[in-house]
């Protein structure tokens, strides 16, 4: 397979490392990256000669000087804030590149329809990561959705609390305008899988919606989903805390535990390996995760009232800067 060359924006995020082993472990090259942030000692473990920069203005002339000296970058990998995204995607298309994009891919559904135009201007292809999807656990529970009786309706618990310190309210992830929020910080590929799996959603409701949590209730077309998301430890069980563990995920079906806390380490390269091979997801395939986190973001939640996620009542503790 040739050779291909890639760029990357967000080199100092904790998700970049993926990335860059994606590009080594398909075979490929990473020739330049930006951050503003210049702790990026993690390149030399896989690119050492790419060439890096701290300002977009000179990443963007050295991206278009490659290009008119006929040695263009293929492809850019954006690791970047989540409210940057948009705009990285579109210096990606403007430089005749084609871009993979980590999630969420943007905050507004709007903003999908409009990098879908820059696509057909540009005649380049748009990705994002949704490795949920690629799951071996996930992939067979599709798959038993699908032989399953056709007019079942799941009922199904979703749990997902990650604990963040006090660093995380300061920095743009504590930004809603910026991060999106909780629900789309850690909750937007959950949201994916579970549209990928039980279908489009029919109703969205929110009862509890802040800083540091939020919970809610979906009816998809096939599940009733009681969703609840959190980075206070405090809402962690007791016992897990006691392990010296920070973040506790579940998922059940009907009352049966879906396990799926292992297997994560490759489904980045995964993603790239599908991506090179001519598939990959799609921007679009996006817009279903993305309408219902920002619908989640504009919802007036109503309380704990109807069917709320028991998590839903834990209290909450002052902001830790109030």
């Amino acid at each position: 397979m040739e050779i291909k060359s890639f760029a990357l924006v967000g080199a100092a995020g904790y998700i970049a490392p993926r990335h860059m082993k994606a590009i080594k472990d398909t075979g490929n090259i990473l020739r330049a990256a930006i951050d503003p942030y210049d702790g990026v000692g993690i390149i030399d473990s896989y690119f050492p000669d790419a060439t890096f920069f701290t300002q977009i203005e000179r990443f963007d002339r050295y991206i278009d000087k490659q290009r008119r000296q006929g040695d263009p970058i293929d492809y850019l990998s954006i690791c970047s804030p989540n409210y940057l995204h948009d705009a990285h995607i579109r210096l990606g298309l403007r430089s005749k590149m084609d871009v993979i994009c980590e999630k969420p891919i943007v905050l507004n559904p709007w903003n999908i329809e409009g990098l879908v135009e820059l696509e057909q201007e540009f005649g380049k292809k748009v990705y994002t990561i949704l490795q949920l999807r690629l799951h071996p656990a996930i992939k067979a529970l599709k798959d038993r959705i699908e032989n399953g009786p056709r007019d079942k309706i799941y009922d199904i618990d979703l749990t997902y609390l990650t604990s963040r310190g006090n660093w995380y309210h300061t920095s743009w992830k504590g930004d809603e305008s910026k991060s999106g929020g909780v629900a789309t910080n850690i909750g937007v590929h959950f949201f994916d899988m579970l549209t990928w799996v039980f279908g489009p959603v029919k109703n969205n409701i929110v009862h509890i919606h802040s800083y540091d949590r939020c919970g809610g209730f979906l009816e998809l077309e096939k599940a009733r989903v009681r969703w609840f998301l959190s980075i206070d430890v405090n809402t962690i069980p007791e016992q897990i805390r006691n392990s010296g563990k920070r973040t506790y995920r579940r998922l059940t079906i009907e009352d049966e535990e879906l396990e799926f806390s292992e297997g994560f380490t490759e489904l980045h390269t995964q993603s790239y390996e599908d991506i090179l091979s001519g598939n990959g997801f799609r921007i679009s395939a996006a817009m279903p995760s993305i309408q219902i986190v920002h619908d989640i973001r504009k919802a007036t939640p109503l309380g704990l009232t109807g069917d709320y996620h028991p998590l839903a009542k834990l209290p909450q503790g002052k902001h830790p800067f109030d």
